[in-house]
């Protein structure tokens, strides 16, 4: 009985092995059947031929200066660009975008933004805020850091135009003198006290509209615009000595290193020159305020201007909608600019100061 037992288990197991040879035959047979009707198929129409492509196979260029898609708000920064005090600048390079403002008595001052910086990074000097300065501040929605105001900027601001932090009575800011300067030039902040102090507030921490520019992740090349020109020196005039700006093109390293009254400037803490990738140059017009005073920039039409980048020129135009709308750039063409991936310095300059490009 045990003998037929195991005579049926083998059977079972034969009968098994058969039909799993019999099943791959057929198997190897249809698809060298179907192979063949492939590569008769090759090259002609096939509707029912479906060609699918992993996305995650294709590299994409990425922007390095931020992460374009980031919601995270910017904080907009109004730093100290007294002659005298340009010597004490600290952490221009950790910006991503920086504006240079014509502010009263022919001088400027700098709005310098920063987004998603993840170290203790020291700014300064901080000077304080231009009812102006909450334009550019808005169309990043960034939140506004600055140590004092003109009583222009004051009204404006305590009506809530805009989300920020003052020195006069917010906690993220200290004073540091050691070039012996005016009490004025000395104040500084860092992002993480800031952090603390949007934190503290409650202010809105993301937004939809934090990226004003277009970024090409290659080199833009300027070059074969037929309105391009060498651009090697940018000379860009506040007023008379010493209030004049200067880039000067750096062939090896494709920036534009920031001078000062001719002189370079240098982070104090790095020791770095403070340079930039792009340039934009936007000519604009202003009226005295009531009080004859301080400046009245016209920030929200139309005007001319030049993008430069690479070590050239071209001439563009610029539009500003509203307050708070964001300033879009064209090329004559109607084309809107793509800057080069790195840092943008805008400076606004007004009609009644020439401009050099050399």
């Amino acid at each position: 009985m045990k003998n037929k037992k195991v005579l049926i288990i083998v059977l079972v197991v034969l009968i098994v092995l058969a039909l799993a040879a019999i099943g791959a035959f057929f198997g190897i047979q249809y698809m060298n059947h179907k192979d063949k009707q492939d590569i008769s198929n090759n090259g002609e129409n096939n509707d029912d031929l479906t060609v699918v492509v992993d996305v995650n196979d294709k590299d994409e260029a990425k922007v390095d200066i931020i992460d374009i898609n980031s919601k995270t708000r910017p904080y907009a920064i109004s730093v100290n660009n007294t002659p005298v005090a340009v010597k004490v600048q600290t952490g221009l390079n950790k910006a991503y975008l920086v504006y240079e403002l014509p502010t009263e008595g022919n001088t400027s001052r700098l709005l310098a933004l920063y987004k998603d910086i993840n170290e203790d990074l020291t700014v300064g000097t901080i000077r304080s805020s231009r009812h102006n300065f909450i334009d550019y501040a808005l169309e990043s929605d960034a939140i506004f850091v600055h140590y004092g105001w003109s009583h222009y900027a004051e009204d404006d601001q305590k009506k809530g135009s805009i989300n920020y932090i003052n020195g006069l009575f917010d906690k993220p800011f200290w004073r540091n003198n050691p070039e012996s300067l005016a009490s004025e030039h000395t104040a500084y902040t860092s992002i993480a006290k800031i952090k603390q102090t949007v934190n503290d507030k409650g202010f809105k921490t993301e937004s939809d509209r934090t990226v004003l520019l277009n970024y090409n992740p290659e080199d833009v090349d300027l070059s074969a615009n037929s309105e391009a020109k060498v651009a090697n020196k940018v000379v860009i005039p506040y007023g008379a000595n010493p209030n004049v700006t200067t880039f000067v093109y750096d062939a090896n390293t494709k920036m534009y290193n920031r001078q000062e009254n001719g002189k370079n400037c240098i982070d104090y803490n790095t020791k770095e020159q403070v340079n930039t990738k792009n340039i934009i140059i936007q000519k604009i017009n202003y009226s005295m305020c009531s009080d004859n005073y301080y400046w009245d920039l016209k920030t929200v039409g139309s005007g001319t201007g030049y993008f430069i980048t690479n070590g050239y020129a071209v001439p563009i135009t610029w539009k500003k909608d509203s307050r708070a709308g964001k300033t879009k750039y064209y090329y004559k063409d109607g084309k809107e600019i793509e800057v080069s991936d790195g840092r943008t310095y805008i400076e606004l300059q007004t009609n009644s100061q020439n401009l050099t490009i050399e």
